[in-house]
């Protein structure tokens, strides 16, 4: 579905969820681990710990809207192998922007502890580019400026601490045609996050 389709929609859907006006904020902060997918087959991508930290907000009630921010520093391991006898490999480490619309529902609903899951299309947006060792030649002009994504993850909260995991699969191109043997590359990335719940009680 087109996700300007789909964004409309999903707000809609959502807010007729938001009859008792409930309203939660949730700061966070977490971990993330990205990795490149369709590389071609003399380059090896793998992820390394990267973090996050930001804030979203629960807009309803069992059934919710769930629009975010984030900030995050991402760290990708590619090993290219020109030669079969040799490789070169470098830390490819990214700071980016991320904003979120998700639909979210509550498959147990209790005041102490619920368990949900959340679904919607996200954007994230390249801020720097920095290599680690210096032996592949990242620059941020062979990028494209950001990434249009379809999220999903999994949630608990116990009383006001919320414990979330999730994956982000990536719909746009990493690279630029000047991204060279990585042009077709996309971004996938599995992160989870440790916050605090604050308002939105069930009734």
């Amino acid at each position: 579905m087109n996700l300007k389709i789909f964004l409309p929609l999903a707000v809609a859907m959502a807010s007729a969820g938001i009859a008792r006006a409930q309203v939660a904020i949730n700061p966070q902060l977490g971990i993330n681990y990205t990795q490149l997918l369709n590389t071609p087959s003399d380059v090896v991508s793998s992820a390394n710990a990267g973090v996050q930290l930001g804030v979203d907000f629960r807009l309803g009630d069992r059934l919710y809207f769930q629009p975010g921010a984030f900030f995050g520093r991402s760290a990708t391991v590619i090993k290219f192998s020109p030669l079969d006898t040799s490789f070169i490999e470098d830390n490819m480490i990214r700071t980016t922007a991320k904003v979120k619309a998700l639909l979210g529902y509550n498959l147990i609903h209790g005041e102490a502890f619920r368990l949900r899951v959340n679904a919607g299309p996200t954007y994230e947006a390249l801020l720097s580019v920095d290599n680690k060792n210096d032996k592949i030649a990242f620059n941020k002009s062979d990028y494209n400026g950001g990434s249009f994504n379809m999220d999903g993850g999994v949630g608990v909260d116990l009383a006001f601490l919320t414990l979330e995991t999730g994956v982000s699969y990536g719909l746009s191109k990493a690279f630029k045609d000047e991204g060279k043997f990585l042009k077709s590359s996309k971004y996938f990335t599995w992160y989870a996050t440790l916050g605090i719940v604050i308002g939105g009680k069930p009734k």
